[in-house]
């Protein structure tokens, strides 16, 4: 955000905050290694919001729940950004100081008033103020998110709407205070660092408008770049089903489970003229695959670098010989460039990060010595004498306009509604997140037991399972606009009434992503894995009456 692609704090930073916004983010069991900062930040006396459609076991830490209508973050963020406006709390130094399009900002967010808000996100009037007074109010405080704020077709602007709040406030750029985007895989901060991402080389610098940054890396890599983006995940399965890519290389992921609308994603994947998976796993992908390439478990079987989401880089080193046919993913890849006609030798994992580092700025100081010597770095390091950055943006304060940079913009952003719309024939809203006990597919996490491990279910409330007649255990027929399914069904009381729950962990037992919907925000490429209208129905009786509308979301 505001030019680099990381959270601006530290984990260490919740211990030490005030007040902790946890938004769309169950933390304690997505994300319980920063939780364990969390907690003692609590103990430290800290108070938190949890702003959730479910009372998750991160929400019941929290000392006031915000019971969200799922896809209605943007209402409520605005109904606090004006509330703040309203209330005479905003940070006018700091708007002056380091911000443009303020106006226009609070301009946008006028119409969404505290009444307004109640009745489109559930939440009551005077928790919605209560938060805002006590976010402006306080002096360090964060606001953090995950996939609860990402998974939706306007994922980017529901971030947008959060990064309003703080530059609304000045809770960016000093210690304490700050943007936690917390990241949903391992080393995924890592990947979009190192130029996964369609528009970025390396570092995050610019492919289509950065020429100098362009003309860098062709001059190491002796070639020409060409300065157009790439196609992200979701524009890549569109243009298989236009014809145009019928070719794929899937490298450390299981796309035919991960994606939205598991029937659609399958269809393509098999569809294609050649598939090649390299994984560690026989994954669903790697079986449709025509050629499957055995890599290496990066964590214990190979050399190289990890990045964690507060931006940290750490070695990880070969502690375990792989076991027979398993080949290091940089010695398969450079073999795969040989065979295509170019040499690269036999690079090296340090060879290659210390490539890295001549290209991207933000990685220069970061030698393996000095990893190993402290135990990891922070980027941006610039330089060998450099320690890294315990947080970010603090430029941001600097009287000195030459040393503040480029201003941070507000973005006037409006509520946009779920696009699988609840009806009379699918009433239910079926949001989809994880479990402490597993991960993702369930591909790496399946095959071991624990004893908090319990089968896949579809979660219902107890008011919906009463108004259905189902009982707890009771298998049902769970039915989206792309297709059904059968679960059996747990009653959990941490649902409001008309809020469904599923993971994607257990695909063996149940393929949830046969319900979700592709749709895609535009900015990210991010599928709308968060707002999915379904209907439960009785197995062996036909489907209710769907003449009668029901109201949407009740509760709050």
């Amino acid at each position: 955000m505001f030019g680099a692609g990381g959270g601006t704090c530290s984990y260490r930073e919740a211990e030490d905050a005030d007040l902790l916004v946890l938004w769309g983010s169950n933390a304690r069991e997505a994300h319980p290694i920063f939780f364990h900062h969390v907690l003692k930040g609590l103990r430290n006396g800290a108070r938190m919001y949890a702003v959730d459609p479910r009372r998750t076991t991160s929400a019941q830490w929290a000392d006031a729940w915000l019971g969200i209508h799922v896809g209605s973050d943007i209402c409520l963020a605005n109904a606090i950004g004006n509330e703040i406006i309203r209330a005479g709390l905003v940070n006018e130094e700091f708007i002056k100081r380091a911000t443009t399009g303020f106006e226009q900002y609070a301009e946008s967010v006028k119409p969404y008033t505290l009444e307004r808000a109640e009745r489109e996100t559930g939440v009551p009037a005077e928790l919605i103020r209560k938060l805002a007074h006590d976010y402006a109010k306080a002096d360090r405080a964060q606001i953090c998110w995950t996939l609860g704020i990402t998974e939706h077709h306007n994922a980017t602007d529901n971030v947008l709407a959060l990064i309003n709040l703080a530059l609304l406030t000045g809770h960016v750029g000093r210690y304490g205070s700050g943007l936690v985007p917390l990241r949903g895989q391992n080393n995924v901060q890592g990947g979009g660092d190192m130029g996964a991402i369609p528009n970025k080389l390396p570092g995050f610098q610019d492919v289509e408008s950065d020429e100098a940054a362009r003309a860098k890396f062709e001059k190491a890599y002796e070639m020409t770049l060409p300065p157009k983006k790439g196609l992200h995940l979701s524009q890549m399965f569109e243009a298989m089903e236009r014809g145009e890519l019928t070719t794929a290389y899937v490298v450390g992921e299981n796309p035919l489970r991960s994606e939205a609308d598991t029937a659609r994603a399958r269809a393509l994947l098999e569809g294609l003229e050649h598939l090649v998976v390299q994984d560690i796993f026989l994954t669903d992908t790697a079986e449709v695959a025509d050629v499957v390439l055995p890599g290496t478990a990066s964590w214990c079987e190979a050399e190289g670098t990890v990045t964690s989401s507060e931006r940290r880089v750490q070695r990880v080193r070969k502690a375990l010989q792989p076991p027979g046919g398993a080949r290091d993913d940089i010695e398969i890849i450079a073999e795969l460039a040989r065979r295509l006609g170019t040499d690269w030798g036999s690079p090296t994992a340090e060879g290659l990060w210390n490539e890295l580092r001549t290209l991207s700025p933000m990685h220069a100081g970061m030698s393996y010595q000095r990893l190993e010597e402290l135990g990891g770095i922070q980027w941006p390091c610039p330089s060998t004498d450099h320690p890294g950055e315990l947080f970010l943006h603090a430029r941001l304060w600097e009287a000195d306009p030459a040393k503040r940079g480029r201003p941070a913009p507000f973005f006037a952003v409006e509520q946009e509604d779920p696009l699988d719309e609840l009806s009379a024939e699918f009433p239910l809203r079926l949001t989809t997140g994880r479990r402490l006990d597993s991960y993702n597919t369930g591909v790496q996490s399946g095959g071991y037991a624990t004893p908090i491990r319990r089968p896949e279910t579809l979660n219902l409330s107890p008011e919906d399972a009463a108004r259905l007649g189902i009982v707890d255990g009771e298998k049902v027929k769970v039915s989206s606009r792309r297709g059904s399914l059968e679960a059996p069904v747990h009653v959990d009381p941490v649902l409001r009434e008309g809020l469904a729950f599923m993971t994607l962990h257990f695909p063996e037992q149940v393929q949830t992503n046969i319900l979700t919907l592709d749709a895609w925000d535009p900015k990210s490429g991010t599928a709308e894995f968060k707002a999915t209208a379904i209907r439960v129905d009785k197995l062996g009786e036909p489907a209710p009456d769907t003449q009668e509308e029901r109201p949407a979301e009740v509760g709050t």
